[in-house]
């Protein structure tokens, strides 16, 4: 753990934060960026992108290993294919009121994506705008044939090995969560129909053109489902992480999107 990371104790776990501040500031008063990671992901896996979104909108943001991912304490007890929907309704309000975080844009990636909209589709008074990346609204096939690839890399390839580095004990309970989850029959994401309609904040949905988990038609159910405003963009050239594989592109876009909802009235 570098010295600025955290450990920050609710009770029934302990989540790993870092804390980001941007690299020049204005004296104004901005909202806070939270980035929620990928399915396999953690704070390490954003690499420099949560810094320089900070850095180029000049907001402070908040980083976090998800419960049973890097270095954050196992699930209490297994919260099976709801996992997504209980960090989104119990975990994460409780972390942003522990940090102190009364106004926020949610940045999520993947899985991370889906938790964001789960969570807005609530209505929370701390949230501002929600921004995916490659995010889900349905399982799709392509999506599981990907994770039975993954599950076979992890079980006989490399797989293993290039995510131990990054979440040590919790690799294989975190492992296990998420392909077992997408791989249920019947798994969905989310409950698009019933949720998507609450999300009234501004939503920004971006996508890989070439992305081998999930189709352009997730960017279309997300935007003609939420209650509120949408853009979406498709990235050529770009799998399932835009903000790796495009990054220059995806943050002047990202930054266009959040900059003017950024300050704090």
């Amino acid at each position: 753990m570098s010295t600025s990371d955290d450990l920050i104790d609710l009770g029934d776990r302990r989540l790993r934060v870092r804390r980001l501040t941007p690299g020049q500031g204005d004296g104004l008063e901005r909202t806070t960026l939270v980035f929620l990671h990928e399915g396999l992901g953690c704070i390490e896996m954003w690499r420099d992108f949560p810094q320089r979104l900070c850095d180029a909108t000049r907001c402070g943001g908040l980083v976090y290993d998800r419960t049973g991912y890097g270095r954050s304490s196992p699930w209490p007890s297994d919260p099976g294919v709801r996992y997504m929907e209980i960090e989104a309704d119990e975990v994460l309000p409780r972390l942003l009121e522990a940090q102190g975080i009364a106004d926020c844009v949610l940045v999520g990636h993947s899985d991370g994506g889906t938790i964001a909209l789960n969570y807005a589709a609530s209505d929370p008074e701390a949230l501002r705008a929600v921004v995916t990346l490659a995010a889900h609204a349905i399982n799709e096939s392509v999506c599981v044939d990907s994770i039975r690839r993954a599950r076979e890399s992890f079980a006989t390839g490399d797989l293993r090995e290039r995510l131990a580095k990054y979440h040590g004990d919790n690799l294989d309970g975190c492992f296990r969560l998420w392909s077992d989850a997408w791989l249920a029959p019947g798994f969905e994401p989310m409950n698009a129909n019933r949720r998507l309609p609450g999300v009234l904040v501004p939503v920004q949905a971006i996508q890989g053109e070439d992305d081998d988990y999930g189709s352009e038609l997730q960017l279309g159910i997300i935007a003609g489902k939420v209650g509120g405003y949408c853009e979406t963009r498709l990235v050529p050239d770009c799998g399932h992480a835009p903000h790796l594989q495009q990054p220059a592109y995806v943050l002047s876009e990202v930054v266009r999107f959040v900059t003017p909802l950024a300050l704090v009235d």
